[in-house]
């Protein structure tokens, strides 16, 4: 099972986190395996992994390993056998579920849930293949098997096991969709006639496959929040980061003009180019385009940065010609970084 979340926030991180522990326990699993970037990606996929281990150390009966993203994929292709349940975020679940799928036999064969505290979706999770529409070629596995998790998630196991069986026999049969064409193929179907074939099989079980056996969830555990509002961290504006578009491409140059109309509560720290610093101290060989982030922070002096501060500075860096893109509050909570450090900091 691969869990995907879109959103890298604490509550999101949390609620999906909790939610694939939950089903390893609950369907005997003994691995949960993080997938993310948090050697490059700090502050979101870095935020996913610590919530990761926070909600892993109250689950000792299961095994929590992690992988960055690229070798995991790897892994994923070659030793499938080695992984449980995935939890990870979207964009990276939307590639490693293709591929899970994708090695059993056809990206066709694979359903998917989506399951909020107070709605559900099911789908299969391929897109929707404009290209062989109203052909009849479409393997339905997909959205069958989507349709049996909601089944259980509705609490209508039995069901949703007389489905999955009659699949799997169907396939034992040697009735295939074209995508599944092999030597264990018998005879190969449409769309319409796989999904009748598998009509016909309700009641019978695999003899090569093994059967699958559903439970209901306990009662009341579809409604049960995965999530617990914390009380607010004390958070505090530390600095802004100032996106600019300057088509001069000598750092030095742009430091000095801004230095030279910075307020006395904010003080330039740095200057990046492509995520890499070029003031002060930067390197020649830097190739510089014309979007530079200008970050400052509180002068030593000074106890708080208001957001008056930060108009001030927009203000003043608009008046003297710069072409101010966007802005970055930079704050921290409960003294520590809710931003990334720059290079070299």
């Amino acid at each position: 099972m691969v869990q995907c979340l879109k959103l890298i926030t604490r509550p999101g991180c949390e609620k999906i986190v909790r939610y694939a522990f939950e089903y390893a326990r609950s369907q005997g699993r003994k691995r949960v395996t993080c997938m993310i970037k948090d050697n490059i990606m700090k502050m979101t996929d870095g935020l996913f992994y610590k919530v990761f281990q926070e909600i892993g150390a109250e689950y000792p009966e299961i095994i929590q390993d992690r992988f960055i993203i690229d070798i995991g994929s790897a892994k994923l292709a070659t030793r499938p056998e080695q992984f449980d349940v995935i939890v990870t975020s979207n964009l990276y679940g939307d590639i490693i579920s293709d591929i899970a799928a994708e090695m059993t036999g056809s990206v066709g064969l694979a359903g998917s849930a989506n399951i909020g505290d107070h709605v559900a979706m099911f789908e299969a999770i391929h897109g929707s293949a404009p290209d062989i529409s109203g052909k009849g070629i479409a393997n339905p596995s997909g959205i069958l098997l989507g349709a049996v998790m909601m089944l259980v998630h509705i609490r209508q196991a039995d069901v949703a096991e007389r489905i999955h069986n009659a699949w799997l026999a169907t396939l034992e049969e040697g009735i295939h969709t074209g995508d599944l064409r092999s030597e264990k193929t018998r005879i190969v179907v449409s769309t319409a006639a796989f999904a009748d074939a598998v009509a016909a099989n309700l009641g019978k079980e695999p003899q090569i496959f093994s059967a699958v056996r559903y439970q209901n969830p306990a009662e009341g555990e579809a409604n049960k929040s995965s999530y617990e509002r914390r009380a607010p961290a004390l958070k505090t504006l530390v600095g802004v980061d100032v996106f600019v578009h300057e088509r001069n491409n000598i750092p030095d140059d742009l430091a000095s003009r801004i230095n030279a109309i910075t307020p006395s509560a904010l003080a330039l720290q740095m200057i990046t180019n492509r995520g890499i610093k070029v003031w002060p101290d930067g390197f020649p060989e830097t190739f510089c385009t014309d979007h530079w982030r200008c970050r400052y922070m509180i002068t030593s002096g000074n106890q708080t940065v208001t957001p008056k501060d930060v108009l001030s500075v927009l203000s003043k860096l608009t008046e003297a010609g710069i072409d101010v893109i966007k802005t970055e509050k930079l704050y921290t909570f409960d003294g520590q970084l809710g931003f990334a450090l720059g290079q070299g900091q």
